[in-house]
């Protein structure tokens, strides 16, 4: 069945619901979202950047905590080709079931040196999907010999982890008017010996697939900024019921706009890399602004028609209300607040 076909299921599941009922999961499992970026090869759809920014904008128009969570989950699924190859093996093909990754991309621990080991223990917050995660990661301050490593410009070393669920403990703390069931709760980690096996970087790619060829702050950046435009457009479908399509132009042509200018770089991006073209720092700084000035854009169209919409878009349980809360919850992400 198609998404379409879903919707009118899931939004009824998903409406106040804290967390995702086992049909959402199963039908997730089934569709296999969690692996959109995944190599075939390695169980996955593997779906080129625009298929998969495609999917993410109907996930997030069907609901707001629904796409928000695919996203960042299939975003964490997506350093498989970061890891080790030993490493990707073992999760995503020896353990015989579907991987979902997640954690946090603060830097909040520490992992000392121990042997062929790092020792990891701290406190990590903003793990988008807690409890729907096989497998945790975090990135935390390198330690040895109880001195903490630098870099050569002086900065404090940082490694990126992933690590069982069995290794940590979770915090259930994520209290917000808005993304409830995206379940984004601090997690902890005491002396857990994770092998080196387990470390990998942002900027080492095992995989040869062209999406592994995309920054990730560049990939992290367009995978959410889908993410605003397909919530404004439920609100903007919602709203229509309450006002009138035509009192609502302003906010339908900042979504148009917004989807044209994200799949025009989208296109471009897979371009240049077929072409091997360099994706340089101003060219993702660039993309960088164009994304953080479309949700501002957008922002103020959906508090201008706000007042409009009557109590009931105020009223908790209403599926307006909703909306608008996942939203302005969604733009409090570090990426694209105080700007």
């Amino acid at each position: 069945m198609t998404l379409v076909d879903n919707l009118h299921k899931l939004r009824k599941l998903l409406l106040g619901a804290e967390v995702f009922p086992q049909d959402v999961l199963d039908w997730i499992n089934n569709e296999n979202l969690w692996n959109i970026w995944v190599p075939k090869t390695y169980g996955g759809l593997e779906l080129s950047l625009t298929e998969g920014l495609s999917k993410l904008r109907e996930l997030a128009k069907i609901d707001a905590s629904l796409g928000w969570t695919i996203t960042l989950c299939s975003g964490a699924n997506y350093f498989i080709g970061n890891l080790q190859p030993s490493k990707a093996r073992e999760i995503f093909i020896k353990a015989g079931s579907t991987p979902c990754l997640g954690g946090s991309g603060g830097v909040f621990g520490t992992a000392e040196i121990v042997n062929e080991h790092y020792s990891i223990s701290g406190k990590w917050r903003y793990a988008t999907g807690a409890p729907y995660l096989t497998h945790f990661t975090l990135n935390a301050e390198i330690v040895e010999n109880g001195v903490h490593l630098l870099n050569d410009d002086g900065s404090p070393r940082v490694q990126s982890f992933v690590i069982p669920k069995e290794a940590v403990q979770v915090i259930e703390d994520w209290n917000t008017m808005g993304l409830i069931a995206t379940a984004t709760h601090s997690f902890t980690v005491m002396g857990y010996m994770a092998h080196e096996s387990c470390s990998f970087s942002y900027n080492d790619c095992h995989l040869p697939q062209p999406i592994f060829k995309i920054p990730f702050s560049l990939f992290a950046d367009l995978t959410l900024w889908i993410n605003y435009i397909g919530i404004a457009e439920h609100l903007l479908e919602e709203a229509g019921v309450v006002l009138g399509k035509e009192r609502l132009g302003a906010l339908e042509n900042i979504i148009l706009e917004s989807g044209g200018k994200i799949f025009l770089y989208a296109n471009e991006i897979e371009n240049r890399i077929l072409e091997n073209k360099a994706l340089d720092a101003e060219y993702i700084k660039k993309i960088h602004h164009g994304a953080v000035q479309s949700v501002k854009d957008i922002s103020r169209n959906i508090i201008e028609i706000y007042p409009s919409l009557g109590v009931k878009a105020s009223t908790r349980g209403h599926r307006l209300n909703q909306i608008f809360c996942d939203y302005f919850t969604a733009t409090q992400h570090h990426i694209f607040s105080r700007k």
